[in-house]
């Protein structure tokens, strides 16, 4: 059984790479899953055969893992930037300088757009991956990377690597993965991530292995290293990486003069456009690996590379009209609403003015030839107008003096150039966002209600307030377009669901001006009770960690009203969580005031997010690293030696989980 066991994971493996790094697979998606599934089979009967990197592991865990940093074998070294042909031929020169009668060949590749990576492998096995971090520490993320398909977690032992190498990359979230995860933002009202850099360093040091494998991060990869490398230049160690089963620059060309550096450049300025990922330039580095060593480093970066970087893409399509759109706060949002241009990769049709000053300060008019930018960004935005194209006689936009959903007078907010509709309870697109957005996953999580939804049980007068919704009843539902039973019973079971949401999610659903998901949490820890909240004055409101007087007074403001102040009542009476009932959020004290504390390696009472909250709620520090002025190390299971023997070295004490809650009294 050991040797099916064995063999179902080689095929796994190989099936793997063909697919995720090869592009060339040979079974059907059922044919894999019929091998993954007899693979689950065998190793739940033989548990003894275990593998922490078997196929079978790639789905991640819902287990929350604080990140542990370590130093870098080798520094990750950032690269000298430039944006002109003539400053990379330049470097040429000064790197033919630097090695007199020598023939020096150049590799030019791609330089994508993602988070930098570090990999290191000892005797075929995946043993830990590193973010670049500051260059010279970087954040432990194994457990995260495993979730990524294209990389191997075991390597085939006659595949010529050595025994002990690190490989570097780039984590990417490619176009068609950004803009799936960007939609589901969108709909439960969160931020959207600026560009897929943003969204694969966010998703790389999420706190759920589960959430990441689900994202659809890939990665590719542009150095080796090793004491033992397969060649003298960096071209062939490459070559040899992908033979080894690891998905490298597919980009890569030997460049033997300036003149082929400087085609090289002009394109792939053109035909990056067309790549499934986000790229922001090109790299080029010296080919020969005795050369690169000659060469040397300077104290930021490598004298035998270079980046060069992409100018921001631009493009200029005609202005059709601007709309005015309403968000759930009140705020009035000008929209371009555009000619369809291509830019980077994507079609825009819109792109927001975000207010009445940059419609100003651009100057724009009616039916303008506008400049959209992306630049690294997927955000587009107007950068500026081609007055030279400009129609006789056309109109500056004005922008609107009256809500275009409500018809309410406009207000200016104080110090700030937004414009918004004071009519929070009569206008229609703000209770219709209010609805959505206590529906919505990381607030109630109430599955069915988006923002379709949420319009349809407005239109129909079925929600109002957001009480409202804990009376719905199934035939209701079941009128709405799109709904049948099943669907109606999953808005029900879901409302059912989310009286266990705890407080501070409770108090972020509510649409309180200015707090968000982060002070949510901050302010449900330091009060423990809507009650308490309600009741506070500003003075000891502004007395909470980073609470303002302007966030104080729209907290002081909401209460205030009537209708909110019923609005929690029904809450209340549905059976919602309106008191902080995890024992952290209660019951502080100062017994490890001015204490440093090291959290490392896994526990069985708490998690580590909340034993970092204990620490704190305690008058506890948290730090990351241990050194002199660390106080203590909370140590659980699998604690990491380093970590144990520089403790021990250092004479700091090192509690147990029970030694900690006995001297915090739970």
């Amino acid at each position: 059984m050991e040797e099916r066991i064995h063999e179902l994971r080689r095929q796994l493996n190989r099936h793997n790479k063909l697919y995720y790094v090869d592009n060339a697979p040979e079974i059907s998606d059922r044919e894999f899953d019929e091998l993954m599934k007899e693979l689950e089979r065998l190793e739940a009967l033989h548990p003894e055969f275990a593998d922490p990197l078997s196929p079978t592991q790639r789905v991640g865990s819902d287990l929350n893992k604080a990140f542990e940093s370590i130093e870098h074998t080798r520094p990750m070294l950032s690269l000298a930037n430039t944006y002109s042909i003539e400053e990379v031929d330049s470097w040429i020169n000064s790197v033919r300088k630097l090695l007199p009668s020598e023939e020096v060949t150049i590799c030019g590749e791609m330089k994508y757009d993602g988070t930098s990576i570090s990999l290191i492998y000892e005797h075929g096995r995946l043993v830990r991956a590193v973010t670049r971090g500051d260059g010279t520490r970087g954040d432990i993320v194994t457990d995260n990377v495993k979730t990524i398909p294209s990389i191997p977690l075991t390597l085939d032992p006659d595949c010529g690597a050595p025994d002990e190498f690190e490989i570097r990359g780039e984590i990417l979230l490619p176009w068609a993965a950004f803009d799936r995860l960007n939609r589901e933002r969108e709909a439960n009202d969160e931020p959207l991530f600026a560009n897929p850099r943003n969204a694969a360093s966010g998703t790389l040091k999420t706190l759920n292995s589960a959430e990441v494998s689900r994202r659809g991060l890939d990665a590719i990869f542009y150095y080796v290293l090793s004491d033992s490398l397969p060649a003298d230049n960096h071209y062939d160690n490459l070559r040899a990486a992908a033979g080894w089963g690891f998905k490298v620059a597919p980009i890569l060309q030997r460049l033997h003069s300036i003149e082929q550096v400087d085609e090289f450049i002009r394109r792939w300025d053109v035909e990056r456009k067309t790549l499934p990922v986000a790229t922001d330039g090109l790299v080029f580095k010296v080919d020969s690996l005795r050369q690169q060593l000659n060469l040397g480093f300077t104290a930021k970066s490598p004298r035998w590379a270079i980046a060069y970087k992409f100018a921001a893409e631009r493009a200029l399509t005609k202005l059709r009209y601007v709309t005015f759109e309403v968000g759930r706060m009140g705020i009035v949002t000008p929209v371009a609403n555009l000619e369809p241009v291509l830019l980077s990769g994507t079609i825009v049709k819109r792109a927001s003015l975000h207010n009445e000053d940059i419609i100003r300060k651009l100057d724009i008019h009616q039916g303008d030839m506008l400049y959209v930018e992306k630049g690294g960004e997927i955000i587009p935005k107007i950068t500026g107008v081609d007055t030279s194209a400009r129609e006789p006689g056309s109109r500056p936009v004005e922008f609107v003096t009256e809500c275009p959903a409500c018809g309410t007078p406009l207000v200016r907010v104080e110090g700030e150039a937004a414009w918004v509709c004071p009519n929070k309870y009569g206008c229609p697109p703000q209770i219709i966002g209010r609805i959505e957005h206590f529906a919505a996953r990381k607030m109630m999580n109430i599955d069915g209600i988006g923002a379709e939804t949420a319009q349809q049980l407005y239109e129909r007068g079925l929600v109002r307030s957001t009480a409202d919704i804990y009376d719905l009843q199934p035939e209701q539902l079941e009128l709405l377009s799109g709904f049948g039973p099943r669907s109606a019973m999953r808005v029900i079971e879901g409302a059912e669901e989310s009286k266990k949401a705890p407080f501070e999610r409770v108090l972020y659903a509510l649409s309180i001006p200015n707090v968000g998901a982060t002070m949510s949490k901050k302010i449900a820890r330091a009060v423990g009770s809507i009650d308490r909240l309600m009741a506070m004055s500003a003075p000891e409101l502004c007395a909470i960690e980073d609470v303002g007087p302007t966030m104080a007074e729209g907290i002081i403001d909401y209460f205030a009203d009537e209708r909110n102040r019923e609005n929690i009542a029904r809450l209340r009476n549905a059976g919602l969580q309106f008191e902080a009932q995890v024992k952290q959020y209660l019951g502080g004290s100062d017994v490890l005031a001015g204490l440093s504390i090291v959290i490392s390696g896994t526990f069985s009472r708490h998690s580590r997010d909340e034993y970092k909250e204990l620490i704190e709620l305690h008058g506890g520090k948290n730090v990351g690293s241990i050194s002199k002025k660390t106080s203590a190390v909370l140590a659980g299971e699998n604690m990491g030696p380093a970590k144990l023997e520089k403790a021990q070295s250092l004479g700091i004490p090192i509690w147990n989980e029970e030694e900690f809650l006995k001297k915090i009294g739970e």
